[in-house]
């Protein structure tokens, strides 16, 4: 032992939430007595987007990917026994930031906190949702006016609160380089500040109090070196602007104050075994350098390329970050990367290159005209179908995946099916059954008057805090104070950046993409078809889009006509526009794991209308038993993430539909 004073460790979390709020709690508790010193909620999506569970949007959705909270005996449930003075809660929410804050304040009164004392962090980050995530609701300017009057109200009313968490983490999913992804989230920084300046919401003197509550959240990818580099020049960024644009001259006032979670998406279904030595290169990344150190961590779980990680799973991931806390001596030492030129070069560079993409962000009117232009949207895509180009190409290499394939049988995925927590089916009806009772024995009238004043103060210039608040005590449920605020700002569907992406995989004679243009053309003229027609949906709720995309820009760019419409179908609207677009073939993906619901929907509607012909493809996190039983009830074929090669994929989309046409196999290769 050295004697040398050991740093504080970060706050350790993990990201969890599922089914009810009940079983939720209890998940909490015994992730606290574990060691866990923050909390991470994970809310389902019908949560997230503003709907009830007994909406039709909602079906096979409700506690998938996290916990479902309709009302205030929800979230008392969710935090029953965890004394919310003592805790630091991160909530995973954007859209319907506002609400569930004010939930959570008045669950914190009622255990008799001081709210003043509260902390905890709300995302509450729209931008990244209309490029990236697709949880968002209401239009742009709506949005920013949401997070603007959060960020006064908490300045003045919670002021240990992190009312936003600017979130380029699912930039990087989405295929944003490390200077998209400085670029983009210090743009959305800008356009927040610019906002709650002009507002008028708070005085001059007290605006520093503003910039020092704002947190970002970052994204941790395998390259370890770029990574660390980022974080340095986020915070370097972050420092300049807002000491020249905002004139803010205390230094803790400009601190850079980032949590973080590594990288999920990038983790592998092929030898998921892998991933554990990936996340923990990742964590190390905004661990090791202490004048970059992330002030929270949350790591995913090995298997979550494969579904929903367990209670072990989660533990052993707590646990990566406890032995590096507590048996290592990182926290004992100063920065160990100061003085390296190798480090100052790569940081310099990002610094010059994200400072010229947020100049070229301003010009275009700043972060929300470059939203709602496309912009943004359309560089991501692009980015992203470069990568997978790479990937695909054997450029950049993937463990398991295109390099050393090769592998003994693995003991932790023995039982496929039992290496992940499965959601009971009859859990969706229970919790709209409660939420049933919920609305017949709460006071009705104030319900009703709150409702009405919501949307008086929205539709005015009010700050739309308070309102919120008063619903939350009404008894108001997540779907009605979202249809309140859709009544006055209507909802917004974003770009998808399918059509302006430029072309990421040529297509010269003898490539594999210039063979599977050749079947899809051949086959367009078997049909006496002018082109194929693949129409991509997104049934349901999931806005993870970056998959659907890469098959549309593919697809698009092998001679398909591509119907995309984004995200956010119900499965009649889908089968809709399959038959009014007389489509070869319906490709659906979905990653949230309603696919059991939602696939076998489209199935029958397609059935009912006389358009059994067409095949489905079903595409996402998909378990063995889940994909099989969708083959039972009809789908073509079935792809998961082990299913890289994105040219592959929409050769056997026409393989399919000869099959369906009964046409002969074409002897091309793909």
């Amino acid at each position: 032992m050295t004697g040398r004073r050991k740093d504080r460790p970060w706050l350790m979390r993990t990201y969890a939430g599922h089914s009810t709020a009940e079983a939720s709690n209890e998940l909490y508790r015994r992730n606290l007595a574990k060691g866990q010193t923050g909390l991470s909620v994970a809310f389902d999506l019908p949560t997230q987007t503003g709907y009830d569970p007994d909406h039709i949007l909602a079906r096979g959705e409700v506690g998938r990917v996290g916990v479902p909270v309709s009302h205030l005996g929800d979230m008392r449930r969710l935090f029953q026994d965890i004394p919310l003075e003592q805790m630091n809660t991160s909530m995973t929410i954007n859209a319907t930031a506002m609400w569930l804050l004010a939930l959570y304040q008045v669950v914190a009164e009622e255990q008799g906190a001081d709210a003043t004392r509260l902390q905890g962090t709300t995302q509450n980050d729209i931008v990244k949702e209309y490029l990236s995530r697709g949880t968002h609701v209401f239009p742009p300017g709506p949005s920013l006016r949401l997070t603007t009057d959060m960020i006064t109200y908490t300045v003045s009313h919670i002021p240990k609160w992190n009312p936003i968490n600017i979130c380029s983490y699912h930039l990087q999913e989405a295929g944003a380089t490390p200077v998209q992804e400085i670029a983009y989230a210090m743009s959305t920084a800008i356009a927040v500040l610019d906002a709650v300046r002009d507002s008028g919401q708070v005085p001059e003197e007290k605006f520093g109090d503003v910039v020092a509550r704002i947190s970002f959240f970052v994204n941790a990818g395998v390259r370890f070196i770029e990574e660390m580099c980022k974080m340095r020049a986020f915070g370097r960024i972050w420092d300049r602007v807002t000491r020249e644009r905002y004139g803010i001259t205390d230094a803790k006032q400009r601190r850079f104050r980032y949590g973080v979670q590594v990288n999920s998406l990038g983790l592998t279904e092929a030898q998921p075994e892998n991933n554990v030595q990936r996340i923990v290169l990742e964590m190390l990344a905004v661990t090791l350098s202490k004048d970059a150190r992330a002030r929270a961590v949350q790591l995913p779980a090995w298997n979550e390329a494969l579904g929903l990680p367990r209670p072990w799973d989660q533990q052993w991931s707590l646990r990566i970050q406890q032995v590096l806390a507590h048996e290592s001596d990182l926290l004992e030492y100063e920065d160990i990367f100061a003085g390296s030129h190798v480090i100052e070069a790569k940081v310099d560079e990002l610094v010059t290159e994200s400072l010229a993409e947020i100049d070229r962000i301003q010009q275009m009117g700043g972060a929300m005209a470059a939203v709602e232009s496309g912009y943004l949207k359309s560089e991501l895509v692009s980015s992203h179908a470069a990568r997978r180009a790479r990937i695909e190409g054997g450029e950049e290499k993937i463990v398991g995946v295109n390099i050393y394939e090769t592998t003994e049988p693995n003991p932790l995925t023995t039982d496929l099916d039992g290496a992940i927590m499965t959601i009971d089916p009859a859990n969706e009806a229970r919790v709209t059954a409660a939420l049933h009772e919920w609305r017949d024995n709460r006071d009705e009238a104030r319900a009703t008057d709150a409702l009405a004043a919501l949307k008086k103060a929205a539709a005015g210039t009010e700050n739309m805090m308070e309102a919120t608040v008063e619903c939350a005590r009404a008894g108001v449920t997540t779907g009605e104070w979202s249809w309140a605020l859709r009544d006055v700002f209507g909802e917004f569907r974003a770009p998808t950046g399918v059509s302006s992406a430029p072309v990421a995989v040529p297509a010269e004679a003898g490539t594999p993409l210039a063979l599977v243009r050749e079947k899809v053309a051949r086959t367009a003229t078997d049909l006496g078809a002018g082109r194929l027609r693949l129409l991509v949906g997104k049934p349901g709720l999931d806005g993870h889009s970056n998959g659907a995309e890469q098959i549309a820009v593919r697809a698009r760019d092998a001679g398909f006509e591509v119907v995309y419409q984004g995200i956010r179908l119900t499965p009649e609207q889908i089968v809709s526009a399959a038959l009014a677009e007389d489509v070869h073939c319906v490709g659906l993906s979905i990653l949230s794991g309603s696919h059991a619901e939602l696939v076998p929907d489209v199935l029958t509607r397609l059935r009912e209308a006389g358009a059994a012909d067409i095949p489905v493809i079903a595409g996402g996190i998909i378990p063995p038993a889940d994909a099989t039983a969708l083959i039972e009830a009809g789908v073509a074929a079935v792809f998961t993430p082990k299913d890289f090669g994105i040219t592959e994929i929409i050769g056997r989309i026409v393989d399919e539909i000869r099959k369906a046409n009964k046409l002969d196999p074409l002897e091309v290769p793909a």
